[in-house]
């Protein structure tokens, strides 16, 4: 993700950041109108009348106050690890505490953590899908090549993401503005001509209709929630530019749009019942239809770049956090700070959306898919975020539970409305969460127990030194530097090379990569130094859970006067472990299995610590597990 921001010290600062805000972070949340409202009454096939409109428009909008503004803008967004938020970055708060059942907790925040793959494999199709629709109103003629040229969008999108969005993020901001002013200015047009749907704005209109028609109200919940999905994209994407940008897009542009947009949707659907069937299109004038498809399409394409982002910058925590392999990873920006393009995960998330649009058929069909992951990583959010209220914030068990409880009341509303969609599409996004829940959690283990097994074996450094010392072992000019894990060991291709070589470097720097659980370190604490003597010199690199690992040129910023490190004169020794899958007691079978295909499968050290490739020496060593 980019580089957090601190806060902004003019209000030329704040509109700027606020106006990338807008292009980013809003663009789930932001095309949401093109399906929800629809959705609010297909996904259980209510009659449209007075009653019904106005009970869905108030649940609408009140569905955006109580679960975006006031859980999400006000309270969760609270609880960051230094400026990032997400799952993630939340659980990440909780690492630390070693009470009694926080293991639990932290199995939960992984398992929302892999939920969010399946919208990030979800949202680019429906989103895109929605849009493209549209053509089917303007050009009828299209109407049998829809799916093909979402998927087409959808593949022109995926296999631009090399580029990187440091080139298009300036106009990112402007065309989602001009999305959010055409959202407005449609719904206007249609609330002039219908003033009574104002009527929704009343709560009561929802107590109404809840009360009156209690199951359609509960099944209409299920596209309601859709007006929210994005609630955690904002939460996630809080780092890229601040709390203070995010609250005054929201209330000052997206917030208005969105209530206005959906109104004008309902005020349309009073007058012409039959144009629920696409509400969003049919608030343009024909010859409007075209361009706003364009429009559509484009302010889509930017959101899912920006969840498709955001898939990137959630595998890079995880790796640093350990809880997956090391894969490629493409710098895209040479002035921005984590601006990232990882393939692996690139064309995954293309094949799952491509395959989601031809498997499901239409943004209808695709909607009963979406929200049940949303609705599942919303009632987990709620549920780490006691947790911080009580440890971080010092609330009471009286506040913090009150609070919380509300919280869980609409959080579990909306889950158990979502629930229903699970028989058509809904199970998706949670099989996708239990796939990746699994793997996080047996690479964990994995590489636990391959610290275990190389431990069993390890020769403490200091012994290492004082036995080449007795032994006036030969040593040859150069810099050898070896990366292990454990610094207070002696790293074991250094006992390799001394079996095979029967010589050392005359200067050796050993490296230990260590990762904190804050998203980010400080420049002036990113080494600790200890010189052992007899040219053997001990480097711990720290770096927070965001970044990522240089150790090239962390070595070079070490400024001490008695540090011996040349770049040109360095060569590096890393260990290449080859994990074989055994009967010993550790994991089932199949999980060792599974750990030793990821293993041999994970990007090399040498990549992943930004190591020229031609002064690498890699030394393999078998481990059982």
């Amino acid at each position: 993700m980019e580089q957090t921001h601190g806060a902004p010290t003019t209000s030329k600062e704040l509109g700027l950041l606020t106006l990338g805000a807008l292009g980013i972070v809003f663009g789930d949340i932001g095309t949401s109108p093109l399906y929800a409202f629809r959705e609010a009454f297909t996904v259980g096939h209510i009659p449209v009348n007075e009653q019904t409109v106005l009970g869905i428009l108030s649940l609408i909008l009140w569905s955006l106050v109580l679960v975006v503004t006031i859980k999400y803008l006000i309270f969760v967004m609270r609880a960051d690890n230094d400026g990032e938020g997400g799952i993630l970055a939340l659980t990440s708060l909780i690492l630390g505490n070693k009470k009694k059942g926080r293991f639990l907790l932290i199995a939960v925040g992984l398992f929302g953590t892999a939920l969010l793959y399946g919208d990030g494999m979800i949202t680019p199709a429906i989103s895109v899908l929605s849009a493209v629709e549209g053509l089917e109103i303007a050009i009828p003629a299209l109407g049998p090549y829809i799916l093909p040229i979402a998927a087409l969008v959808l593949v022109a999108l995926f296999t631009n993401q090399h580029r990187g969005t440091a080139a298009l993020g300036t106009f990112f901001g402007p065309i989602m503005v001009t999305w959010f002013g055409v959202l407005a200015l449609l719904g206007i047009s249609q609330i002039v001509q219908e003033p009574s749907v104002l009527v929704a704005v009343n709560p009561l209109a929802a107590f109404r209709f809840v009360s009156t028609e209690p199951r359609f109200a509960f099944l209409a919940l299920g596209g309601v929630f859709l007006v929210v999905t994005g609630s955690e994209a904002l939460y996630a994407d809080m780092g890229h530019f601040g709390l203070k940008p995010i609250r005054y897009g929201w209330f000052a542009v997206v917030l208005p749009a969105l209530v206005i947009n959906y109104f004008g949707q309902g005020a349309l659907v009073l007058r012409d019942p039959k144009a629920i069937e696409n509400a969003f299109y049919a608030l343009a004038p024909s010859w409007a239809t075209l361009p706003l498809v364009i429009l559509a399409t484009m302010a889509t394409v930017i959101a899912s770049q920006a969840l498709i982002s955001g898939a990137y910058s959630l595998t890079a925590q995880a790796i640093q956090l350990g809880y997956l392999p090391r894969q490629k990873v493409d710098h895209t920006s040479d002035r921005q700070f984590g601006q990232i393009y990882m393939p692996g995960i690139n064309w995954l998330l293309m094949i799952a959306a491509v395959a989601l649009v031809f498997g499901f058929g239409s943004s209808s069909n695709l909607a009963a898919a979406y929200g049940v992951g949303v609705a599942t990583d919303m009632v987990i959010t709620t549920t780490l975020l006691v947790v911080v209220m009580r440890d971080r914030w010092e609330w009471s068990w009286v506040k913090a539970g009150g609070l919380t409880a509300f919280f869980l009341l609409v959080d579990l509303i909306f889950f158990g409305a979502n629930i229903t969609k699970i028989p058509a599409g809904g199970w998706f996004p949670l099989v996708i969460g239990v796939i990746g829940f699994v793997i996080m959690v047996t690479w964990k283990r994995g590489r636990e127990l391959v610290r275990t097994r190389l431990a069993q074996g390890e020769l403490p450094i200091d012994k290492f030194i004082d036995s080449i010392v007795k032994s006036d072992q030969a040593r040859v000019s150069g810099l050898g530097v070896y990366l292990y894990r454990n610094p207070a060991a002696t790293p074991p291709p250094m006992l390799t090379n001394m079996r095979h070589h029967k010589s050392l470097h005359e200067t050796i720097i050993t490296v230990a990569v260590e990762t904190v659980r804050n998203p980010r370190v400080l420049e002036a604490n990113r080494a600790t130094v200890v010189d052992l003597g007899e040219g053997f010199h001990q480097v711990v690199l720290r770096y927070g859970f965001v970044e990522e690992p240089d150790v090239p040129r962390a070595l070079s910023n070490i400024v001490k006067s008695l540090f011996p490190f040349d770049a040109d004169r360095a060569t590096y020794f890393l260990g290449r472990e080859n994990v074989l899958a055994t009967n010993l007691p550790g994991m089932a079978i199949w999980r060792e299995r599974m750990f030793s295909f990821m293993h041999r499968n994970s990007a090399s050290a040498a990549r992943y610590f930004e190591i020229p490739s031609d002064r690498v020496v890699e030394v393999g060593v078998q481990i059982p597990i």
